[in-house]
């Protein structure tokens, strides 16, 4: 048997050359898959959605509900604002509401999902934003300690970018699974979650440990509040001018509390009320606007009942919430 010929240099340019392709190859397919199998339902490829979304979290699943067209109505903000049901908004309103809210959130994040329900809801009926704490800092960033999907609602290069990642592979073969699977679960569409259980589950309201953290007061200082301005007015003014004239907007100030109050006349109360005051002074611009301030001293902040923590409330007064913004939103809806 005759020896083999030696490798030569262009022999290994070849192989080279014919590796590199085949890697772009896979590479290509794979980024064609995934727009086609569009992986959290984003709209981008509607070849095989099928209206209804697959269960995973409100951070990936906000892509699907938030273009729904089936919702006038939108509340956005955190897990403070979270167990504001949108089915009893819609009851008491007449509108179709969502609950776009994904906890561990901030203002960047919360106006990042409004912009996507915006550019697929041209004329919402009405919009309800929660400004908690995280409303009040000092950077303008709004920097967050918890990752949030921006890709999945920014534009085309943004999406396909994101869609070169494990986490993304992953939720494509996870979503042609739920595709092909005939008994495939699906999660609320207007993103209700009730998520009491799972604080009871945890011991709140019942530990003793737990109970008696809710009653430890505020630090005297805050870690970064000053009087003003704050970065907030500037960022609200500008996510205004994107809603329509004739749409009504609510924010809150979800409660909060007693004890989680700094005391009267503190710097931290000053500061707190500083920004407060300059998110009412810019939202006054808009002409169908009003707010929904629990943050005034009422009782309920009071009864430790009402709260599993300093600052999540329970369902009764969730409810209690609930009509109070349904009645703002009608009342500005017969102005």
């Amino acid at each position: 048997m005759a020896p083999a010929p030696p490798t030569t240099d262009r022999d290994w340019r070849a192989f080279v050359r014919i590796l590199a392709l085949s890697m772009v190859g896979l590479f290509a397919g794979y980024l064609a898959l995934a727009v086609v199998v569009d992986p959290y339902d984003t709209g981008r490829s509607t070849l095989l959605s099928r209206g209804a979304v697959r269960p995973q979290g409100p951070r990936t699943a906000s892509a699907m509900r938030g273009r729904d067209p089936a919702y006038s109505g939108v509340v956005i903000g955190n897990s403070h604002i979270q167990l504001i049901e949108p089915a009893a908004l819609t009851r008491l309103t007449g509108i179709p509401f969502l609950q776009l809210s994904v906890p561990a959130t901030g203002p960047s994040e919360q106006f990042a999902l409004l912009g996507w329900y915006l550019k697929h809801h041209a004329r919402p009926d009405a919009i309800v934003l929660s400004a908690d704490a995280f409303w009040c800092a000092d950077d303008p960033a709004f920097p967050s300690e918890h990752g949030f999907p921006y890709w999945l609602v920014g534009d085309w290069p943004t999406y396909l970018r994101g869609l070169i990642r494990f986490s993304a592979a992953q939720e494509t073969v996870n979503r042609l699974g739920w595709l092909l699977n005939p008994r495939h679960k699906t999660a609320a569409a207007d993103g209700w979650w009730d998520y009491e259980r799972n604080y009871l589950s945890q011991g709140f309201g019942i530990d003793p440990a737990k109970k008696a953290a809710l009653e430890k007061p505020v630090g005297p200082e805050p870690e970064l509040h000053h009087g003003g301005p704050f970065p907030i007015a500037a960022r609200l003014r500008t996510e205004l001018a994107r809603i329509p004239a004739a749409t009504p907007v609510v924010v809150v100030f979800p409660p909060v509390y007693a004890r989680a109050e700094p005391p009267p006349g503190s710097p931290r109360a000053r500061a707190e009320a500083a920004c407060r005051a300059e998110v009412r002074a810019v939202l006054a611009q808009h002409a169908l606007s009003t707010v929904v301030d629990w943050r005034d001293g009422r009782s309920a902040a009071a009864d430790p009942d009402q709260f599993f923590d300093q600052t999540h409330y329970r369902l009764p007064l969730a409810r209690s919430l609930t009509a109070e913004i349904a009645a703002a939103i009608v009342r500005l809806r017969t102005q």
